[in-house]
């Protein structure tokens, strides 16, 4: 449980007033002390998250935001963060004390919560703290409610039972390529080890991509750039190479052309993301015209190189095939632009640092703004000239146009 990213957990969050009990609650079911409970407004300032095990369910990331309606003078800034939260949310809590309802503040929450199509769960807090016909009123007005009180333990356990029964409804095993090979494919995954690669360890994609060729019950071979010659001398079969993307132009030379050939970012494009939109964003790359802005987003926030694939490697290449003057801003981590109309167009790496919930929300904030997106591993395919070859198999299982 504890090794599993928080990538590939669902997340739930607690949303709700100032002093709604959210902290107490957040505390109850993750059964710590990690968030601050105190009778003072305010006191939650930044989102607290914890990873834990939900039984029956399985692994999640649990969210104490901080309370809406603070009108400190930091209040805005907080709320902001709150509404952030909301992004990256697969299920919302929503705290109502029982001693202060507030529900008009509930409804225009509530509305939000549909406006996003995303599932949440009423929680009546200090409900100890109110008569029992108080509280049989407010739930008559709240259908679906549940009461719940960190001192009345059988509460809890029906309010964490519910929770695990929505998020099973909420799983989905989306695999990066295990469904799309025979059981006894050979799969040559192609690693390049620079200065940006981890000393001692694979990035997140290399790993789920092992993982899935053996439960998959693929052959999997691992080598660098440098050693792929070698190891398709060595190999009597090949059923697919799959490279990191910054090393497609000289994979796509060393591979035969009869030998499918595919990136980790494009099979995480395919996990996390709504692929046909990212494929469609590449069309944007000959579009660009002098001083047009383009976002380069990226979710890890690692310490920058002279080998960067966003700072440095994706600049150089889109300076050399537009020829265009262009103005390039960088995100790192949580951070998102809010105004993405400014942009005429992102390049998203491929997501393997957030969740899905939280990468289509950016693709949706994307194409509300009418933005067009890619992600690395396409936008590289593309300035290579080899993109109809590297999602070449996914158009053979119908989830590109054959057009696109």
């Amino acid at each position: 449980m504890n090794t599993t990213p928080q990538s590939n957990r669902l997340t739930v969050s607690i949303f709700g007033r100032c002093n709604a009990g959210k902290s107490a609650l957040f505390n109850a079911i993750t059964n710590t002390e990690n968030a601050i409970v105190s009778d003072t407004p305010g006191t939650t300032t930044d989102p607290v998250s914890k990873s834990m095990e939900l039984l029956p369910h399985g692994p999640i990331v649990l969210i104490d935001t901080a309370g809406l309606g603070d009108d400190s003078a930091l209040g805005e800034a907080r709320v902001k963060k709150t509404q952030s939260v909301l992004n990256r949310t697969d299920l919302a809590l929503y705290a109502i004390d029982a001693q202060a309802p507030a529900l008009d503040d509930y409804r225009v929450f509530a509305q939000e919560f549909t406006r996003r199509t995303l599932p949440h769960l009423p929680l009546i807090t200090k409900s100890d703290a109110v008569p029992a016909p108080a509280l049989a009123a407010l739930r008559a007005q709240l259908p679906g409610a549940l009461p719940v009180s960190d001192r009345r333990p059988e509460e809890l356990t029906q309010v964490k039972a519910e929770i695990s029964r929505r998020l099973d409804t909420l799983r989905e095993d989306r695999p990066m390529l295990q469904d799309l090979l025979p059981a006894d494919a050979v799969v040559v995954m192609v690693v390049p080890v620079d200065s940006e690669a981890p000393r001692g360890r694979l990035i997140l994609p290399q790993v789920q991509l092992i993982r899935e060729c053996l439960d998959g019950g693929h052959r999997c071979h691992v080598t660098t750039e440098k050693e792929l010659p070698q190891a398709l001398r060595e190999l009597r079969r090949v059923d697919l190479v799959v490279t990191d993307s910054q090393a497609f132009a000289l994979v796509a030379r060393t591979v035969p052309a009869e030998i499918p050939l595919t990136g980790f970012s494009i099979l995480m494009a395919r996990q996390k993301s709504d692929l046909p939109v990212l494929l469609a964003g590449t069309q944007a790359v000959s579009d660009l015209r002098d001083g047009d802005r383009v976002l380069i987003a990226e979710t890890c926030t690692h310490n920058h190189s002279h080998e960067d694939i966003g700072r440095v490697k994706i600049p150089a290449l889109l300076q050399k095939v537009t020829g265009k003057s262009l103005r390039l801003d960088f995100a790192a981590g949580r951070d998102y632009p809010e105004h993405l109309e400014d942009y005429a167009l992102v390049i998203h790496c491929g997501g393997c640092m957030i969740s899905r919930v939280e990468m289509m929300n950016r693709i949706r904030i994307a194409r509300n703004k009418q933005v067009p997106i890619t992600n690395y591993g396409l936008f590289l395919a593309h300035c290579h000239g080899i993109l109809e070859r590297s999602t070449a198999l996914l158009r053979a299982a119908g989830e590109v146009p054959s057009h696109a």
